[in-house]
């Protein structure tokens, strides 16, 4: 697990600066660092050892130095691919994973990353060709940024490579923050700055002859649907892939443990360890001692099922002293408060091991939010009920003040509400329209022009021949939440602790055998991830299995009107800053009265209009 930073400049790469480029990410890889550098192309790389540690160093050439690689991440199945390479005459001086990409890039040049089973961003100098190629796992483990002007090519696993490079000028992205105060992340290709772009998960760049291209090399195809109908057949074969998914991510020369929520994505990884270590596994948890939002008790039951080494801490209100660190981390504004929690299980298990496994990717996979059958509901609605008559009751529901105020008819009120929009607009949970065109300022308003959020969805949704409706909301949520939101906020947090995670239920062979189960093996008769579950409670304690579905979620309501409220009034009515002038002060002061008062709950919206504001403090141009 490494950091990686470089630069195409030809007859001006510049070793100092490519140096500050790398030292901004050395917490990514303190154990080491390497360059190389030629009359156009310069390479950097931060180590975290894993593998081979007395000669894993980076960058790796192939015999005649010729190909150069600096890469982050882990190759799976990179013994295999070695012994076939050595089979036909290349040369190995490492035995380490990086290694092999340098030889098969040789025999397949850019059908590389189609071998590569793994999470991975790396970059690929041939200097025969005069070639630089960059490229990223299927579905954005690792990240990797990039900046074209046309004649130079900057890119880095963090946005700090870039902010550490002085000729690059940089700018905010308006239809970039729109996206974030719509959906708590920024997508991918956006980042923050209009000058940076981030490399789209599956896809790989290609620099040759003063010309950049971007391709695709995977999708997730939803369209090849098995037709088998007896559950015991999935139920089997995915018992063997997630089995084989977390053995090849036991490989390490290091310390190993997992992350334990006390869901069933995580035990059913932490069963399966378990069952392939000779040893009892180290699993970490993270509480509150707000009871609603505590998960302990079921971590509990899954490490002495287990029989684990279990660590677990609670989570305070103090614990936000480290916000800003998050900021900093994080490079860009980002939303979703769970990386809280998440930077704090991530310090616990540093302390104790290098490498950590997690259940990331089993719900967008197996239809295991509450979201996803909500949307199945909401869709049928949409078909059944014709529109003047959604419109009609939506308006009357809205127009009375009875219809909010009774539980039941709130929930009518909301379904109505979602039936009347777009699909592609129901996946709009933060702000919506209405809320940001009263959030931002007049200028704002004009940056963001006509930038319409939806499109993010709408393109997800139309991208192929998909054969139910479930299918669609499912790849939806895995190119864009899982890549987008999930998968960042597990590397930005881990790797500020100079942590490795690996997540076996998002390996290409799992994913792709979830896509071609039938969407009613998924959610069926009212059961989330029915397959999944049939296959974890052969293992797994069934008090966890078949729970309620309890979101890695932080008491922030409680926090913003108690212990924090100060922080919070502070930092949003704060004029010190330029990030100010984006908001409206009138609409910012409702929602913080609104939230004390307890008339309604701001608390996601407050924490992405808090994270924006430290971000735009701390790096805004």
């Amino acid at each position: 697990m490494c950091g990686i930073c470089g630069m195409y400049a030809p007859g001006a790469v510049d070793r100092d600066v490519l140096q500050r480029m790398n030292d901004a990410i050395r917490h990514r890889g303190p154990d080491d660092e390497g360059f190389y550098t030629d009359e156009r192309v310069g390479l950097g790389s931060r180590r975290l050892s894993i593998i081979d540690l007395s000669q894993g160093r980076m960058p790796i050439h192939n015999e005649d130095e010729s190909v150069w690689v600096v890469f982050n991440g882990e190759i799976y199945n990179f013994l295999e691919l070695r012994q076939g390479l050595e089979a036909r005459g290349h040369r190995f001086t490492t035995h380490t994973d990086t290694e092999v990409i340098v030889h098969l890039y040789e025999e397949v040049g850019v059908g590389v990353f189609e071998k590569l089973r793994g999470m991975f961003a790396v970059a690929l100098w041939d200097r025969k060709r005069g070639t630089l190629l960059l490229g990223r796992d299927r579905v954005g483990k690792k990240p990797l940024y990039y900046a074209w002007d046309g004649a130079r090519l900057l890119f880095g696993s963090e946005l700090k490579c870039m902010r550490a490079f002085p000729g690059l000028k940089l700018s905010l992205d308006f239809e970039a923050i729109n996206y974030y105060f719509s959906y708590l992340y920024i997508p991918a290709p956006l980042s923050i700055y209009r000058e940076v772009r981030r490399l789209p998960a599956a896809h790989y760049l290609e620099l040759h002859a003063g010309a950049v291209q971007i391709r695709p090399y995977w999708d997730l195809r939803f369209d090849r649907v098995h037709r088998e109908r007896d559950p015991r057949a999935y139920v089997e074969r995915l018992r063997e892939l997630v089995t084989d998914a977390v053995r090849c991510r036991l490989m390490s020369d290091v310390p190993l443990g997992a992350f334990l929520s006390g869901g069933v994505d995580s035990a059913t990884v932490v069963g399966l360890m378990s069952q392939l270590s000779s040893k009892p596994v180290q699993t970490f948890s993270i509480g509150f001692d707000t009871e609603s939002f505590d998960e302990l008790e079921y971590a509990r039951i899954a490490a002495r099922a287990f029989g684990t080494d279990h660590h677990e801490e609670v989570l305070q209100p103090q614990a936000l002293e480290w916000v800003e660190t998050l900021v900093h981390h994080l490079d860009e504004p980002f939303g979703d408060s769970s990386a809280l929690p998440t930077f704090m299980v991530s310090r616990m298990a540093r302390r104790n091991v290098t490498v950590a496994l997690s259940g990331d990717g089993g719900d967008e996979a197996f239809a295991g939010y509450e979201s996803h059958a909500v949307h199945v509901r909401d869709e049928r609605l949409h078909q059944r009920v014709p529109a003047p008559a959604r419109a009609l009751v939506g308006a009357g529901l809205r127009a009375g003040s009875w219809a909010t105020a009774h539980p039941k008819l709130r929930r009518v009120a909301g379904a109505i509400n979602r039936a009347n929009r777009s699909l592609a607009e129901r996946f709009c949970n933060v702000f919506t329209k209405q809320e940001r065109a009263q959030l931002f300022s007049d200028e704002a308003r004009r940056e963001i022009g006509a930038a319409r959020e939806e499109d993010l969805f709408a393109g997800l949704l139309g991208a192929q021949p998909f054969p139910d409706f479930l299918s669609r909301v499912l790849y939806a949520d895995t190119k864009s939440y899982l890549t987008n939101d999930i998968l960042v906020k597990v590397d930005r947090m881990s790797m500020a602790n100079s942590l490795e995670v690996r997540s076996p239920l998002v390996d290409q062979h799992v994913l792709e055998f979830a896509a071609a189960i039938p969407s009613d093996l998924k959610l069926h008769d009212g059961v989330s991830k029915y397959i999944f579950k049939r296959m974890a409670e052969e293992f797994v304690p069934r008090e966890i299995v078949y729970r309620k579905k309890h979101g890695f979620g932080v008491p922030l309501a409680l926090w913003f009107r108690d212990e924090l409220r100060t922080m919070l009034h502070d930092v949003l009515l704060s004029s010190d800053d330029r990030g100010a002038r984006l908001f409206d002060r009138t609409f910012v002061e409702r929602m913080l009265r609104e939230h004390a008062s307890g008339a309604r709950d701001w608390s996601v919206q407050l924490w992405a209009l808090l994270v924006f504001r430290l971000w735009y403090r701390a790096f805004a141009p």
